[in-house]
């Protein structure tokens, strides 16, 4: 198949742009460079420098876009929320109407739990409400509104991905690796292991206080690798006329004190962290129920342990097996 990766150059596109090489597809990516690393585009790949809303130019011949060009802190969000709306928003607004106009009918695109905002209830479905807190998550619920809309009117072929926690490396059958390197790193185990690497101060861990067994925020880490491979089966999923919406993670919850644990068992470092208070609209848990994609495609997580997510990623910052 003939596929188009927008975002193919960041951490999370190209693994996936790898995976679909691997196979035997025939990939285009198109990214702008903004975050990603032109050096992270999969050999077997075309690169295409660009933003989304110059899709058009790329798009004859494809018959499916996987989507995840995207502006994606938090922080940021709400400092530029018209940066969100334009690129989050407008920009995929402008890649649907590109599709149209090529005939292109089949999209995956990467969402992400920020959507569900502050859960009523742990694991979260995905017919529990949509309430985000942030323009960033109001942003992608907003594309997930837009895509339904296209189904319904116009036979768009489309699957949501709602991302929980990513974490780890992916390495591919010729043994290249794909891993975070983001110049603002806001996910936690990155930020743990540069400390192990002396690289940055103490980690931080905000609150201790929390109704958890440790009393600090429990969250739901997902395997790069395994996230990729779902959106395999996603593409293959695509029917004309159907907006599916699945949620990814593990399933299991982990705390910050048992990632930190985790952390300084396979580095061998200490890693010296400080408490300090609590960040507003932390909740104190937020897991995935990923029954539904493993009900309807079959998906299951071949590293569901935090253990191999910073195994990986760790092996992937230091060369080491």
């Amino acid at each position: 198949m003939k596929l188009l990766v927008t975002g193919g150059a960041g951490y999370i596109g190209s693994a996936v742009a790898a995976q679909l090489v691997e196979a035997g597809h025939e990939v285009t990516v198109l990214d702008d460079l903004s975050t990603g690393h032109a050096d992270a585009v999969p050999p077997g790949a075309r690169f295409v420098e660009g933003s989304i809303t110059d899709a058009a130019g790329v798009l004859d011949g494809v018959e499916g876009v996987l989507h995840f060009a995207a502006k994606s802190l938090v922080g940021e969000s709400v400092q530029r929320p018209d940066l969100y709306w334009a690129h989050n928003l407008g920009g995929t607004l402008a890649l649907l109407d590109a599709m149209r106009s090529a005939g292109v009918g089949r999209i995956v695109f990467s969402s992400t739990a920020a959507t569900y905002g502050e859960p009523e209830r742990s694991p979260i479905r995905e017919t529990d409400p949509t309430r985000p807190t942030n323009p960033y998550g109001a942003s992608k619920l907003a594309v997930d509104t837009a895509l339904s809309a296209f189904a319904g009117m116009y036979g768009l072929a489309a699957v949501s991905l709602r991302y929980f926690n990513v974490g780890g490396a992916y390495t591919d059958r010729d043994g290249r690796v794909y891993r975070e390197r983001h110049t603002v790193e806001t996910h936690l185990i990155p930020n743990v292991l540069a400390v192990a690497l002396g690289g940055r101060e103490p980690v931080s861990v905000f609150g201790t206080d929390y109704p958890t067994p440790d009393g600090t925020c429990v969250r739901d880490y997902i395997h790069l690798a395994d996230l990729a491979g779902a959106h395999l089966l996603a593409l293959d999923a695509c029917t004309p006329g159907e907006h599916r919406i699945y949620n990814l993670g593990s399933g299991t919850g982990f705390s910050v004190q048992e990632v930190l644990s985790v952390c300084r068992e396979v580095t061998g470092h200490e890693i010296p962290s400080v408490v300090r208070e609590r960040r507003a609209g932390d909740p104190a848990v937020l897991v995935a129920s990923s029954e539904k994609i493993r009900d309807e495609l079959g998906w299951k997580p071949e590293h569901p342990s935090v253990r191999d997510v910073v195994a990986d990623a760790w092996a992937a910052l230091t060369g080491r097996d």
